[in-house]
């Protein structure tokens, strides 16, 4: 008998969902409902292979959406054993996958502080989906839980101790439930038990981060107290120099919020590039000769070499550097570029075998005479938000 869970993914202004096989991690349903309390409202799904698309009402709440979803679900004939909530933020409480009460749903509130676009938005889903399914376990899989293992050493920023005592400020880090299932995949495709495998996993998509990884074991991870910390990103600027919000503040007249939509939404490859966020457009218009472009990806690759490089401190034991996200999974450019940073370092790249691994295919693109392995590896978030919430049915 299939295990089969619904995963949900709530956002401010769109639900993504899926049916996945908790023991395979297959999809036999996946869409989103996208542009709720906007005319335009839709919703788009792929079912057994088979895309289609459904308009919902003008203005439809996630209740509407959620109301869709499960007339869709319905219709496959799946019996579902439980749901998987994504939420990004679960603090220093929740180390693993939790199962809602009353409890768990304040916690999620509380910690909207720190993540306030999306925490509420969870909050959300998860009501709207303990309506809809009143009889089913609802499981929340985090995106921090991964970090809770990081030394204070790698956590603490070099502020007054107070402010983390009494505010919990310090660093989280994000993309946990990609890095984990990329920790779980390369030990098998090394055939190693998952705490004696030692990577530094990269996550490139709009939203980039990189993990260092020690014996199965999270030491150090690029976004910190919110997201936006690290890697240069899609429409995030990443690592700046702290006084540069307050000081643009000033030069620009601009608000608190304002300043804040600028280094969230504006910059990154598409503030450098003046252009766009998508790399695989970058990459075409670099090869045409845009300087912006060829700046932005010249910078994004760089900065992700500097954190690659800083993290072989904290993986002693490393057994290969990984790709995974849409820009890791299928930009050979990225990869080669980034990897030649380490030449002196005795990593090399196949270039043949680099070219040929996208689309989800999974290997090694180092060369036979490379230091270490450079893998790629696609990640699947929705599996071990499945694989974790069957734990609870």
């Amino acid at each position: 008998m299939k295990k089969e869970v619904i995963v949900l993914n709530c956002g401010s202004s769109s639900v993504k969902f899926a049916i996945i096989d908790a023991d395979t991690g297959e999809a036999g349903l996946s869409g989103i409902a996208e542009s709720l309390g906007n005319d335009d409202a839709s919703i788009s799904f792929k079912l057994n292979g088979q895309k289609e698309q459904q308009t919902l009402p003008a203005n439809a709440s996630h209740a509407e959406a959620l109301a869709a979803i499960q007339n869709i679900i319905a219709s496959t004939g799946v019996e579902p054993i439980a749901l998987g909530h994504r939420v990004v933020h679960g603090g220093e409480r929740f180390k693993e996958a939790a199962l809602v009460d009353d409890s768990v749903l304040a916690s999620v509130e509380e910690y909207a502080s720190m993540a306030p676009l999306h925490n509420l938005a969870n909050l959300k889903g998860i009501t709207t989906a303990q309506a809809a399914y009143p009889d089913l376990p609802h499981v929340i899989v985090f995106d921090t839980s991964f970090f809770q293992q990081m030394p204070k050493r790698a956590y603490m920023y070099a502020l007054p101790k107070a402010l983390y005592e009494q505010h919990g400020v310090r660093k989280y880090g994000f993309h946990g439930t990609s890095h984990k299932f990329i920790l779980d995949s390369t030990a098998q495709l090394l055939n190693k038990p998952v705490e004696q495998t030692s990577i530094i996993s990269a996550h490139l998509g709009n939203g980039c981060s990189v993990t260092a990884i020690e014996k199965g074991v999270a030491v150090d991870t690029s976004m910190g107290f919110t997201p936006l910390e690290g890697l240069m990103m899609g429409t995030r600027c990443g690592d700046i120099d702290p006084s540069l919000p307050g000081t643009l503040q000033e030069k620009l007249g601009k608000s608190a919020a304002e300043i804040n939509s600028l280094i969230n939404k504006e910059s990154g490859l598409a503030g450098i590039s003046g252009l766009s966020n998508d790399c695989r457009t970058l990459e075409e218009a670099a090869e045409a000769g845009h300087e912006g472009a060829l700046l932005a990806l010249e910078m994004f690759c760089y900065r992700l070499a500097k954190y690659i490089s800083s993290y072989m401190i904290a993986v002693p034991s490393l057994d290969a550097v990984v790709f995974t996200g849409g820009i890791g999974e299928n930009s050979s450019y990225i990869r080669a570029t980034t990897m030649g940073y380490f030449s002196h370092l005795g990593f090399t790249i196949d270039e043949q075998n680099n070219q040929a691994m996208r689309f989800g295919a999974k290997g090694n693109i180092a060369s036979s005479s490379s230091t270490k392995p450079v893998l790629i590896v696609p990640t699947n978030e929705e599996w071990v938000i499945a694989a974790e919430a069957a734990k609870f049915a």
